[in-house]
């Protein structure tokens, strides 16, 4: 007689296993595109801290903070708004609204590296997402970028993305963020303005930032969409004419 537990959850070696629902897919799709992995070029970026410490103006203690003012101030307003607003257009099939907030998005990168980082990443994105995943959103969005009606930003290229994919919007932006703060902190990591164990730290105790921010750019309206970080500008301007430079942003 045989003593082996019951496989977990009570299911035994006759029973039918249920297949799991959209939920999990979404989540699949959701960790998929924000993996460190994904070849969209993400890691050639330090979203603007290269600058700050090119300019000495950024310390290891200070990281967190640059961290979560960017999210409040920058990302969330900006990047994440967009990616909301992208994802509900593409859900409705609205293209002019999202060829709309491409453009909008586009003319808040006030630099040329910012613009190029935010184009280069999106179109990688978009190509893959073609690829591997697939949908009429993602392909009625590449015909705008190819006609020159949406730029193809990276937030918007994600948004388009997700909502192919079926992922709702809050989980899509949510992710969106984390995969942003694990970049930069990546990032950190490559300056040695922090060490892997501390980066977690800081990847945990940003959490509450996360949550704020979602619900904010949620609640905004295209007229809404933009940031407003002029020293993080002034340090992109810096930073695109150093000589020396780890990355591309």
């Amino acid at each position: 007689m045989s003593t082996a537990p019951e496989p977990a959850g009570g299911a035994g070696r006759g029973d039918t296993v249920e297949p799991a629902g959209p939920g999990l897919d979404a989540l699949l799709v959701c960790l998929q595109l924000t993996d460190s992995a994904f070849p969209s070029g993400f890691y050639t970026l330090s979203h603007g801290l290269e600058g700050y410490a090119q300019a000495k103006a950024v310390t290891a203690d200070t990281v967190p903070d640059l961290l979560a003012d960017l999210l409040r101030h920058g990302v969330g307003p900006s990047d994440a708004t967009a990616l909301a607003l992208a994802h509900r257009a593409a859900s409705a099939g609205d293209w002019d609204g999202l060829a709309e907030t491409d453009q909008r998005l586009h003319a808040t990168k006030l630099n040329r590296e910012l613009r190029l980082a935010a184009t280069r990443t999106g179109r990688q994105l978009l190509d893959i997402a073609r690829e591997s995943l697939g949908g009429e959103p993602l392909e009625r969005y590449a015909a705008l970028v190819a006609d020159k009606r949406a730029p193809g930003c990276q937030a918007v290229a994600a948004g388009v993305a997700y909502a192919s994919a079926g992922v709702p919007v809050e989980q899509a932006v949510t992710g969106d963020l984390f995969a942003f703060c694990t970049s930069f902190v990546g990032a950190a990591l490559r300056l040695r303005l922090t060490d892997h164990r501390r980066a977690q730290v800081v990847l945990r105790a940003v959490s509450p930032v996360i949550r704020e921010v979602v619900a904010a750019a949620l609640r905004r309206e295209p007229a809404d969409l933009g940031g407003c970080v002029p020293v993080a500008d002034a340090m992109s301007g810096r930073h695109e004419r150093a000589e020396a430079r780890l990355f591309a942003s």
